[in-house]
């Protein structure tokens, strides 16, 4: 005869019941609970919602990169008195004409590791731009390896903002991967209706601050149209702050006007550029540009020094909130494009689940019968422990919070 200690059997029952709570919570509502609000999940395939597939354009990134090394190179070439015309960036290369006396100089210098323009990577043992000489024509274009490192940072922090912007809409277990070098995939099991989280995605969600010109002929200055697609300005391009100086962004409602508004602060940097500008232009008016769209220009009628602020557009309180989801998570560093989108309604997955509950009940009551009708007592206690494990499995899942499909 077996024996187990006291011990033992205490310890089998504690986990049976422990496991088994977990087991009925799939079965109650209960979301107050944390503990009881643990259940397992069903899958997009089976409770229905949204497949969204997302390529990064990176073109934007490598123009934006190039633009910011040809600063720094035409600070290089003039710190080493290297002659040079023509420097401009053109088919995703910088091109220049450098004097045949001075290649040689400027080879030398750009194929040294520690170049502040062609940073060297010791994983791949290559550098991130590559130098060709055409004829008169000095071409610099980024390498292979350049490109990887920087199609995969590009990917990997655009990855963190749709999170981020994804996680603050509230959508339950969503699934968030990589696939390949610049596709992002998206799933979101529940979602019946994407148009929201799509709007919030195809927003790189690039804030600026600039000053409204007072001729449209004034040199350093620019046209942008109006959000609403009602007109257009003349505006600086001279940027007196972005939304990397926000630290916050929250929807309110301004008493004084009966409209919606999205309230911002300020870290110390971007206060101090604010509080300058706002003392220097009261009268003026000041754009906000939102991915090159004025969303409101207003009068600037007092200096604004305490670091927070107001952006107003006629905004309802759904867009007041979503546009202070998109700058609290921050802009993308590229354009997203929707190549593919899904939905998948909860009907197909209803239709599973009680086929599944229809198998799976037929199949334990034909397995139950014939362990009685083979083993009798023996088989009665089988089937008992066969219960008991199926309850825990449900319960171990429960805890984990697994999704299951299809």
């Amino acid at each position: 005869m077996l024996y187990f200690s006291k011990l033992k059997i205490l310890v089998i029952y504690f986990i049976i019941i422990f496991l088994s709570i977990f087991s009925f919570t799939n079965f109650i509502n209960n979301e107050e609970n944390f503990f009881l609000s643990k259940k397992v999940n069903l899958g997009l395939d089976l409770q229905g919602g949204s497949y969204l597939l997302l390529e990064v354009d990176s073109n934007p990134v490598i123009k934006q990169k190039l633009q910011n090394k040809l600063v720094i190179l035409r600070k290089e070439l003039k710190k080493d008195n290297i002659k040079y015309q023509n420097l401009k960036i053109e088919n995703q290369s910088i091109l220049l004409k450098i004097s045949e006396n001075d290649k040689d100089k400027f080879k030398e210098f750009f194929t040294k590791e520690d170049n502040p323009i062609n940073v060297y990577f010791n994983k791949y043992k290559s550098h991130e731009l590559e130098l060709f000489f055409e004829s008169d024509i000095t071409r610099i274009s980024y390498t292979k390896y350049g490109l990887i490192e920087l199609k995969s940072s590009t990917l990997d922090q655009s990855l963190e903002i749709v999170r981020r912007r994804i996680d603050e809409v509230g959508t339950k277990d969503p699934t968030i991967i990589k696939r390949g070098n610049e596709r992002i995939l998206i799933e979101l099991p529940g979602l019946d209706d994407p148009n929201r989280i799509k709007k919030l995605l195809g927003k790189t969600a690039n804030l600026t601050f600039r000053l409204v010109s007072s001729s449209q002929d004034d040199f350093g200055s620019e046209i942008l149209e109006f959000e609403d697609g009602n007109g257009q300005l003349s505006v600086s391009k001279r940027v007196i702050m972005s939304g990397d100086n926000l630290t916050n962004a929250r929807p309110s409602f301004n008493n004084q006007n009966n409209e919606s508004v999205v309230s911002f602060s300020l870290d110390r940097v971007g206060s101090k550029r604010f509080g300058k500008a706002t003392t220097k232009h009261v009268g003026d008016r000041l754009a906000i540009i939102l991915d090159n769209k004025i969303i409101s220009a207003p009068e600037i009628r007092e200096p604004i020094i305490g670091g927070n602020g107001q952006i107003s557009g006629n905004f309802t309180f759904q867009s007041a909130t979503d546009l202070a989801l998109l700058l609290r998570s921050g802009a993308l560093p590229a354009p997203l494009n929707i190549i593919e989108e899904r939905t998948v309604g909860p009907d197909l997955g209803e239709d599973s689940i009680k086929a599944g509950a229809i198998s799976l009940l037929i199949g334990f009551a034909l397995v139950i019968s014939f362990m009685i009708l083979k083993y009798r007592f023996l088989g009665l206690i089988a089937d008992a422990a066969l219960i008991v494990n199926l309850i825990l499995l449900l319960g171990i899942l429960s805890i984990l919070e697994a999704t299951l499909t299809l």
